[in-house]
């Protein structure tokens, strides 16, 4: 284990948090909220927010898609560099978050915004920015990643950068109230996911990533057990904190991680539309079946300390058997049904988008190329 760790994001967690925002601010900040279709509106939340920022100049930026856009985040973009606003208020899931760390970066460049993912402009500075989550899921609000989509080309990337970190994260689990039954399931799953990433890889004698790993996915595998009585105070604040858990940094720290789930379901994302947390539930299975030669001591190790299953010669099959009936409890899908096209059609774009992208190399030992890839997808295509 050689790492540098630090996880700078403020956390005001609990009920009624909203308000701390206020003091959490620089003194001279002139703020751009920027939120997603308007459910904040719906739940109460943009007003509370409204209330908080009643003494701070401020102005919104609406619209940001479930998978943000750089054509729409470009128009923050430019409001951000005409108005000299200086502090970005997200508010929203992790795709508004993300697409907040967009506006942020891109605005402190003069170029072209997808140089960012591209990875033709490496961003050193960005416009501060905070988050009020509103759907536990990504963990973006206290990391520095984003994933960002160029509509034009159906293209879906990431990038990482500290400048664009949050300084604050208000997660206060009573937004989680009205959210509906699909998006708690999402991310239940991509938390999930997210945590699998970072853990299932192969054995590192990392016993705090690997505990804290096993314990965050023992979480989410009771809350998702619990989801009929999910209306509580309890389940919604669990959740809000194993997912805010499950990406920051910490259990990825010194170990090997993988992130091939990620890089392919986001193409079935950016192809047919399929929410971000579904795509990682249709690829995982398959993927871990096909690197299980390099894969199958974590996988195991997953099965005992997880789902408390019993050695044998097929605990690692059993293991990924009882990571489908995870999802299946859920009503979530492990094959790709969205397509419209025959399934080799399918494929074929897939594997095309992935080329097109550079993927050809993914996974914690950069084995996945694209012939894996494309065996992975016979197995996630129905």
């Amino acid at each position: 284990m050689q790492f540098s760790y630090v996880n700078p994001t403020q956390i005001q967690f609990g009920q009624g948090q909203i308000a701390s925002i206020p003091s959490l601010l620089p003194a001279d900040a002139k703020v751009l909220v920027i939120y997603g279709g308007g459910s904040i509106k719906r739940n109460g939340v943009y007003d509370q927010v409204k209330e908080a920022l009643k003494d701070i100049p401020w102005q919104e930026f609406s619209g940001v898609e479930p998978n943000p856009t750089k054509e729409t985040l470009d128009k923050a973009v430019a409001i951000v560099k005409s108005e000299g606003i200086n502090f970005i208020l997200a508010v929203g899931g992790g795709s508004v978050i993300d697409g907040s760390k967009y506006v942020a970066a891109a605005s402190h460049y003069d170029g072209e915004g997808w140089d960012i993912l591209e990875g033709k402009h490496q961003v050193t500075t960005a416009v501060p920015l905070a988050a009020v989550l509103t759907l536990p899921a990504t963990g973006s609000e206290s990391n520095m990643g984003a994933v960002i989509t160029r509509a034009e080309t159906h293209t879906k990337l990431a990038f990482l950068a500290p400048a664009v970190q949050p300084k604050f994260a208000v997660m206060d689990p009573d937004v989680m109230k009205t959210l509906p039954e699909r998006q708690l399931v999402n991310g239940i799953v991509d938390a999930w996911v997210h945590v699998c990433e970072q853990y299932l890889t192969f054995p590192a004698d990392a016993m705090v990533q690997d505990g804290y790993a096993e314990a965050l996915l023992k979480n989410l595998k009771r809350l998702g057990e619990q989801f009929a009585d999910r209306d509580n105070d309890s389940w919604r604040a669990n959740l809000m904190w194993t997912a805010n858990q499950a990406l920051n940094g910490l259990i990825g720290a010194g170990v090997a991680q993988d992130w091939a789930t990620h890089m392919i379901g986001h193409e079935l994302t950016a192809l047919y539309g399929v929410d971000h947390a579904r795509s990682l539930a249709i690829v995982q299975p398959s993927l871990l079946r096909n690197q299980m030669a390099t894969k199958q001591g974590k996988v195991e190790q997953m099965g005992r300390n997880v789902f408390g299953l019993a050695d044998g010669d097929d605990l690692a099959e059993r293991t990924v058997q009882a990571i489908e009936a995870f999802f299946h409890s859920l009503d979530v899908a492990t094959q790709l049904t969205e397509h419209e096209s025959s399934k080799a059609e399918a494929i074929d774009a897939i594997v095309g988008q992935l080329e097109q992208n550079g993927m050809v190399a993914l996974g914690e030992s950069q084995a996945i190329t694209l012939n894996e890839s494309r065996q992975i997808l016979e197995k996630a295509v129905a």
